[in-house]
């Protein structure tokens, strides 16, 4: 699908001066199709006269407030709007991209939006919608990336937008995370912050704001590559969910379920212990993302054991803690 919204500096305004500024308003329904809806934030200062800089964020649940609400303090600071869709979530793409494009018109026939400052945000499949837009269009100038990058079939080490990304110290996605952060040769950044699988905190998305004014003030500007002095960890622990989602996926051999099956148990349950320790570590921190890992990827195993095993260990906790 190919974006080709059509902004302009004098973009057609209905009713903008009708909606509160500095406050989230949720839901504002798209004129051109009622059933898509989206929460939306208006700089306190917002004014038709001037354009303006633009965030379309997503969430994978469909809480478009989400995005908007981790992304106000930075909106209102450096005077962006910020539309986050209620229609994108995690499923089917086309659903989430045609809620993208109904969000994106409505808010460029309503608003005074800047065609060269326009950027897409998300978190975890959220963000790979987000990717997926900028990808899909010449129009976007950078994306901010929650806890998830690429979208299927996209991964490349140059691209002609930047991308400011993001994930938690226990976060299952970190390891992609910091993958993509050696993988991509135009400018990024990604940067850790405390915490598990998240939309990334105020104070970081105001940090990440910040860079985007930084690389659209200077176009190009790349980042010294920093010392990847963990990068025998990393690629430990890749290695690591390797095995274990071949172990898994050995499970529909019959000939060697048995032993696919008693090896994983033994595994998980000995990552589950690390992964509840008292204090915090760095190998707690591995085992916590692996395990968040598991509790995604097991739901498409179709083994009813095993899926009672990992059942059992979610219940009991196995390090998990409520997302920021």
């Amino acid at each position: 699908m190919r974006f080709s919204v059509l902004l302009t500096l004098f973009a057609i305004v209905l009713s903008a001066q009708e909606l509160p500024h500095g406050q989230i308003v949720d839901p504002i329904k798209c004129s051109a199709d009622p059933s898509q809806t989206y929460a939306l934030y208006l700089p306190s200062n917002y004014s038709a006269d001037r354009p303006w800089k633009l965030i379309l964020a997503f969430d994978p649940r469909g809480q478009g407030r989400q995005g908007v609400e981790h992304l106000q303090a930075a909106a209102e600071k450096y005077g962006y709007i910020v539309a986050g869709s209620n229609n994108s979530r995690n499923g089917p793409p086309q659903i989430s991209l045609t809620a993208a494009q109904a969000m994106w018109t409505d808010v460029g026939k309503r608003f005074s939006i800047n065609p060269k400052r326009i950027y897409t945000a998300g978190f975890s499949g959220g963000a790979r919608i987000a990717m997926k837009v900028a990808f899909d269009s010449d129009q976007i100038a950078g994306v901010i990336a929650s806890s998830a990058g690429f979208p299927p079939g996209h991964r490349r080490s140059d691209l002609r937008f930047v991308v400011f990304g993001t994930a938690g110290t226990e976060d299952f996605n970190y390891l992609e995370m910091r993958q993509l952060d050696q993988e991509l040769s135009s400018p990024h950044r990604v940067v850790i912050f405390e915490g598990s699988h998240a939309w990334l905190p105020s104070a970081l998305a105001v940090q990440a704001v910040e860079w985007l004014e930084l690389q659209a003030a200077h176009p190009g500007t790349v980042e010294q590559p920093k010392p990847a002095s963990d990068r025998h960890e990393l690629e430990r622990e890749a290695q690591i969910v390797g095995e274990l989602n071949d172990l898994q996926q050995g499970l529909a051999d019959p000939n060697a379920r048995e032993s696919n099956l008693k090896e994983l148990k033994s595994r998980l349950q000995g990552w589950a212990r690390l992964a509840n320790g008292p204090a915090d570590s760095p190998e707690r921190r591995r085992a916590r993302r692996i395990l968040g890992g598991i509790f995604i990827d097991s739901r498409s195993v179709d083994d009813q054991e095993y899926q009672n095993f990992v059942d059992t260990l979610r219940r009991s906790g196995a390090g998990l803690r409520p997302a920021n």
